[in-house]
């Protein structure tokens, strides 16, 4: 990476324009200041195929559009001025005519993608039901200080090695979902009011065989209620997650977890399926009123870990993160 690129991604700070020596920055600004006024059209400028970065500073704004970053666009870095000022907006949903994977305000193929300092959302409301804000389908991709949210299936954690530090993450039903190898760290993990009579869901995990080495790790992260979601005449039962698939892994570990959660903790997709054996969820040394496992479901498959089997969800253990983090500038907790 050359020296420019290195302290754009640093800092986030400087103006862009600029081609280093082994890559490439670009500005986008709604005002007319910057190389482009859209994301897409910076994206469909980068080069193809590039083993270097092409940093994309995406200045203060609202950019209305869907973005693609397909996988011919590897090693894209957007960088936002904060995710409380540069925003990304959509609305695609299902009941809009769109599949769940096509929904997504940004959907990433291109392997090696970064993003900082932006938020990502899906506007389209509950009653809209699925619609996605981000879907992730490259492998070594990373978020930090980032908002993404939506309501039902805000983010598609969909495959490949995924990681997001300190980042918000909020919706209703399944709102983290797929069957990557995803680590969510230091992140706040939000609960928002779903539709009358609906339940919530944190995660939908959809691992398929036991031969797969996917699944979702919530590390260090605070699990919350948005203020939408104080109490009310009749309360909203709340999940840590269901089973998507039959082998379906998530673990919760070193979290807080609010007294929203129900005490059970998980439940399952529906009465008809029995995956409660097949499936692995576990927790590990969480705290908060929320994180009391003596009431936790009595299945086969929940487990309440120990040192060791938790440290197989670390970001350097899950993940490879120890092999590839340290390149991104952001930071990260290699162990437990």
């Amino acid at each position: 990476m050359s020296r420019s690129a290195r302290r754009v991604l640093l800092q986030s700070d400087d103006d862009g324009g600029e081609e280093g020596g082994d890559g490439m920055i670009l500005t986008v600004a709604v005002d007319g200041s910057g190389n482009f006024t859209s994301i897409g059209e910076a994206i469909e400028f980068a080069p193809d195929n590039s083993e270097y970065r092409t940093i994309v500073v995406v200045r203060a704004g609202v950019y209305a559009e869907n973005v693609e970053i397909p996988r011919n666009k590897p090693n894209i870095v957007l960088i936002g001025d904060g995710a409380d000022v540069t925003i990304v907006t959509g609305n695609r949903s299902v009941a809009d005519g769109w599949t769940t994977f096509r929904s997504a305000t940004l959907a990433v193929s291109g392997d090696g993608f970064l993003a900082r300092d932006i938020t990502i959302q899906n506007t389209a409301g509950p009653e809209k039901h699925q619609a996605v804000a981000l879907r992730m389908n490259a492998d070594l991709v990373a978020m930090y200080r980032c908002a993404i949210s939506g309501y039902q299936d805000t983010l598609y954690a969909h495959s490949f090695r995924q990681f997001y530090r300190e980042c918000d993450i909020s919706g209703t039903v399944d709102f983290i979902f797929g069957n990557a190898a995803a680590v969510f760290q230091a992140c706040d993990i939000i609960t928002r009011r779903p539709l009358p009579g609906q339940f919530t869901v944190v995660t939908a995990q959809s691992r398929d065989s036991p031969d797969q080495d996917t699944g979702i790790s919530i590390h260090n992260c605070s699990i919350i209620p948005a203020d939408d979601m104080a109490p009310s005449g009749k309360a909203i039962r709340s999940y840590l997650g269901r089973p998507w698939r039959a082998y379906s892994r998530t673990v919760v570990m070193e979290s807080w977890i609010d007294g929203f959660v129900d005490p059970a903790g998980w439940t399952q997709w529906s009465a008809a399926e029995d995956d409660r054996k097949t499936l692995y969820y576990a927790e590990f040394d969480n705290y908060g009123p929320g994180s009391g496992t003596d009431s936790r479901v009595a299945w086969p498959g929940f487990h309440v870990m120990d040192y060791d089997e938790a440290y197989n969800f670390t970001v350097s253990y899950f993940i490879t993160g120890d092999e590839w983090l340290a390149s991104t500038s952001f930071p990260y907790e290699d162990g437990i």
